[in-house]
């Protein structure tokens, strides 16, 4: 039991010493390589640098029709910041009328800003290249089936004069594609069957019924009954982003630094503990935010460090019901057993109420607002399942190796 313990005591901290290397260094053996953490997790505006806008919908809508045209905006805003090629662009909503671009490592911010501020410019294009119609000429889009089609369609409804001119063009092109163009780019281009002479036609193909839906959307996007407002613009240098992420890592590695020496000499055996459980958090963390593809900001890396101090918080909790069973006469391994036993219900509850006000922060938050939260939220999960179960395995093993029996190394 004793050669158990040890052995399995090793290959941990030896697990958590690679992990930890790696993480921060990166290693590559023969033709196997393994990223850093800081080249593999996205970096926000304000450590990145780059530009963001905030625009406001000049319209008297209101309600579900709002939402539609919305939505139908921040999917034109992404297929341009996709086209441009950035990594981690960033489109939410802000409210009932407002959209939040943010751009990370934008170059030319001016051409930025021109390419996804422009009007949206769907046409629908014939063969010889003549434009038959205009966004303007669809009223509406929607996905429907019909008996004996095994795959959903598209239908579209025109206007009058779409009608008109779309009924001239279906009869001249029977056999050939009408192509239907969004920003420049061909989103579909079927083929005429025949002659649509009421305003009222369907694109087949074999779509799925997300592929239908989203033909539909860009199609109704293109028609977009409202003008955009630039109610706020700024641009972050890459040099002031960078400027932020090392001081924030300084920070961070001062203050952790501080808080592992602190537990060290407070609670000695638990405490050398801790300190590997708060390894382990740490790593599980970063993790998890690479595997989830987050994007790490300044309020992130604030919620990163909140969260560390809780993590070390539940210890403190944990160590301080273990030096009183200890002072009572029991022994170092019914004290632990008693010591999360007392302190696991106080752990979940301080840490319950904060993880609610992480969700509230992220229902109704914005921006850089919900990236703090979804950090904390993950950093509060992953803490009380290191402190609970992580610390708990390591002080168990430590009892098991019967390497020392005095109760003051236990911080009694």
């Amino acid at each position: 039991m004793k050669m158990k313990s040890i052995l399995l005591f090793i290959v941990i901290i030896a697990i958590v010493a690679l992990s930890t290397f790696t993480a921060f260094n990166g290693i590559e053996v023969g033709g196997f390589s393994v990223r850093s953490i800081g080249e593999s997790i996205n970096q926000g505006l304000d450590l990145r640098g780059g530009v963001y806008v905030v625009y406001e919908a000049e319209t008297d809508v209101t309600g579900a029709e709002l939402d539609r045209l919305m939505n139908q905006t921040i999917q034109v805003f992404r297929r341009r910041v996709d086209a441009m090629g950035l990594t981690e662009p960033s489109i939410v909503r802000e409210g009932d009328n407002r959209i939040r671009v943010e751009l990370p490592g934008v170059e030319n911010t001016q051409e930025a800003l021109d390419v996804i501020g422009q009007t949206a410019q769907l046409r629908f294009v014939t063969p010889d290249e003549e434009v038959i119609l205009t966004g303007n000429n669809v009223r509406d889009t929607g996905v429907v089936y019909e008996a004996g089609e095994a795959n959903p369609m598209v239908r579209l409804e025109l206007d009058g004069e779409g009608t008109t001119r779309f009924a001239e063009a279906t009869r001249k092109f029977i056999g050939q594609p009408i192509y239907i163009i969004l920003d420049d780019e061909v989103i579909s281009s079927p083929l005429v069957k025949g002659v649509i002479p009421n305003g009222v036609a369907t694109i087949t193909g074999e779509f799925t019924v997300e592929e239908a839906a989203n033909l539909a959307n860009l199609i109704r996007a293109g028609a977009l009954p409202v003008d955009l407002r630039e109610v706020q613009t700024s641009t972050i240098t890459a040099t002031l982003g960078e400027n932020a992420l090392q001081r924030s890592v300084r920070a961070a590695q001062i203050g952790i630094a501080i808080v592992l020496l602190f537990m060290l000499i407070s609670y000695r055996i638990p405490g050398f503990v801790a300190n590997i459980a708060l390894t382990i958090y740490i790593l599980l963390v970063l993790a998890i935010l690479v595997v989830l593809n987050a994007t790490l900001t300044l309020p992130g890396i604030a919620a990163l460090i909140l969260s560390v101090g809780m993590a070390v918080d539940a210890n403190v909790i944990i160590f301080e019901r273990l030096k009183e069973e200890l002072r009572v006469g029991k022994t170092v391994r019914a004290a632990i057993d008693s010591a999360f036993r007392r302190a696991t219900r106080t752990i979940l509850d301080s840490n319950i109420t904060t993880l609610i006000a992480g969700v509230v922060l992220y229902q109704f938050g914005t921006g850089p607002i919900r990236g703090f939260a979804i950090t904390l939220i993950i950093g509060i999960v992953v803490s009380m399942f290191t402190a609970i179960v992580v610390t708990k395995l390591l002080l168990k093993l430590i009892v098991g190796m019967n390497l020392t029996k005095n109760s003051k190394l236990f911080g009694a």
